[in-house]
C-alpha cells in the first residue's frame, strides 16, 4: 500500500472514528496503528482471518463513503490553503470537527 493512501486513510479514521462500530474500530488501530498482521488480529480476536480482512475492508470503504458524502477532509484541505494565520486555521478547523 503506497504511503500516500495509508496517510489519506488515517486522516479519514480520525475524522470519522466516532461513526464507527467498537469492532471496526479495534481491527483498523490493530492494523494501521499497532502494525499488527492480519493472522496476529485474528488470532487476538479469536476470528478467520478473512474475517479480520473483511472488516478492515469494509471500514476503509465506509471512511471513503463518509468522505464523499460530508467531505470534512476536503474543506480542512481548503481552510489549511487560507491566506489566514494559522490560529485562526485551527480554530476554524476545530469548529469542523465539532
Amino acid at each position: 500500500m503506497e504511503l500516500e493512501i495509508r496517510e489519506n486513510i488515517i486522516r479519514l479514521y480520525d475524522l470519522y472514528q466516532n461513526l464507527l462500530t467498537e469492532k471496526q474500530r479495534l481491527y483498523f488501530e490493530d492494523y494501521y496503528f499497532s502494525d499488527l498482521s492480519i493472522s496476529e488480529i485474528a488470532d487476538n480476536y479469536n476470528i478467520s482471518r478473512n474475517g479480520v480482512h473483511d472488516q478492515i475492508k469494509r471500514t476503509v470503504n465506509e471512511l471513503n463513503e463518509l468522505e464523499e458524502k460530508l467531505k470534512l477532509n476536503e474543506k480542512i484541505n481548503k481552510i489549511s490553503k487560507l491566506d489566514i494565520d494559522d490560529d485562526n486555521k485551527k480554530y476554524i478547523i476545530d469548529i469542523l470537527k465539532g
